[in-house]
């Protein structure tokens, strides 16, 4: 039978859970036979120590802690049937009592929060108005034309802007080092891609012409052996390419491939539609990221340290994910970056905590206006989205987290805006 205490706190419960006779006598012979087949006992073959000889060498002991092990989620599971409870983060367990004849667990079940809205209706919150620029326009399709520039030979020599075809090698002290060599190299002259002074040296360089370039390391350069050393770089110049802006011609629209667009006119026009169509996405985002700052400020909540910790790690997670997508681990991040695991959480915390206490304010006001989402409708968005990703519908649940976590999805999407609706 679970024992709740309350403690201090209405929504932190501690809840005691007991695991003895039957289940805790076969968990016992569980971690036996698990821990047997390694155990070492003069006179016995190697996973042939009978029961009493292995506990009488061993202990008794030795097998508790492995069969509490065993126990834990069946534990946890009735802690959460017999206290009715639902946890808002996963719960911390202390082991209180262990025995030959039982396992005592202490289940710390921490619960929703008592959330207060005070005030979410007529705060007079407006969008922005989205405008499009002739200068934005103009820069976008700048941008257009540059992925379809060409690279064509040169004469002359090296200027800002172009791409020298060099080979390079790097000497300090007279010794070639690691990673300073590259032939036929592309180098856009004004990129920064090399140490500083690399690139302007090159400038005023023609082709078959070779040069000593004397440079000095940063003193932050990733390198130990290099940082703040001073070398010399050997390069020749074998080629000179300068960028050509393409003709607003036939032969470009058609390269294009936009449908209907074949002037700079229509393609004016198309790049104004999605300047627009992006601007008015992040106008949104805005507009209901202000409408729940505002009534988040008027909500009455203790929102517990371990419902951030849990999002701060969920947001760590994510990040990870996505600096994996541009080839950088986290080590790596935090070496680029001379921070640490500890700094990235705490860069974290505060969108962390925002997150946690407009999820709580949205269920609330959910609860308060009634909105519900059902069947029917959470299966008909389940085969939208699954149409969308181009997944199979129970292939699509099964990593969505089921027709609820669609059901819960829809309830948010209408509580903020119906949020939108009483705050015009």
């Amino acid at each position: 039978m679970a024992k709740e205490k309350d403690t201090k706190k209405k929504n932190v419960h501690e809840v005691t859970i007991k695991i003895e006779n039957e289940t805790w006598k076969e968990a016992l012979d569980k971690a036996f036979k698990e821990k047997v087949k390694d155990a070492k006992v003069d006179g016995f073959r190697k996973g042939k120590v009978p029961r009493d000889i292995y506990e009488k060498h061993f202990g008794k002991e030795s097998l508790w802690l492995d069969a509490a092990d065993k126990v834990l989620q069946e534990a946890y599971t009735k802690a959460i049937e017999e206290s009715k409870l639902i946890p808002v983060v996963q719960p911390d367990v202390n082991l209180k009592n262990i025995s030959d004849d039982l396992v005592e667990f202490v289940f710390k079940i921490i619960t929703k929060p008592e959330v207060n809205v005070k005030k979410y209706k007529g705060l007079k919150i407006k969008p922005e108005e989205v405008k499009v620029t002739k200068d934005e326009i103009e820069h976008e399709l700048s941008h257009v034309l540059e992925k379809y520039t060409e690279l064509v030979t040169k004469e002359g020599k090296v200027e800002s802007g172009d791409i020298a075809i060099i080979d390079f090698e790097g000497f300090k002290d007279g010794v070639a080092f690691d990673g300073g060599k590259g032939e036929n190299y592309s180098l856009e002259i004004g990129s920064n891609t090399f140490i500083p002074g690399f690139e302007d040296q090159v400038i005023g360089m023609k082709v078959g012409e070779e040069k000593d370039l004397n440079l000095t390391f940063p003193e932050d350069y990733g390198v130990k052996d290099l940082k703040g050393a001073a070398v010399v770089f050997k390069v020749k110049v074998n080629e000179i390419k300068t960028k050509q802006t393409r003709e607003l011609d036939e032969d470009f629209f058609e390269d294009l491939g936009l449908e209907g667009v074949d002037s700079k006119e229509k393609l004016e026009k198309e790049i104004e539609k999605n300047i627009k169509v992006q601007k008015e996405v992040d106008a949104e985002n805005k507009y209901i990221d202000k409408i729940l700052e505002e009534v988040s400020k008027n909500v009455e909540v203790d929102i517990p340290e371990e419902m951030v910790t849990e999002e701060v790690d969920r947001l760590k997670n994510r990040f990870e994910e996505q600096m994996k997508m541009q080839g950088i681990s986290l080590d790596l991040y935090y070496q680029f970056t001379k921070s640490t695991e500890e700094d990235l959480k705490n860069q974290l915390e505060k969108e962390a905590y925002s997150n946690v206490l407009y999820r709580l304010m949205l269920e609330e006001i959910m609860t308060l206006e009634k909105i519900e989402v059902s069947d029917e409708e959470a299966s008909k968005e389940a085969e939208s989205l699954a149409e969308k990703y181009k997944v199979p519908k129970d292939e699509f649940l099964a990593n969505f987290g089921g027709i609820e976590m669609i059901k819960y999805d829809l309830e948010m999407r209408k509580t903020i805006e119906l949020l939108k609706e009483l705050n015009k």
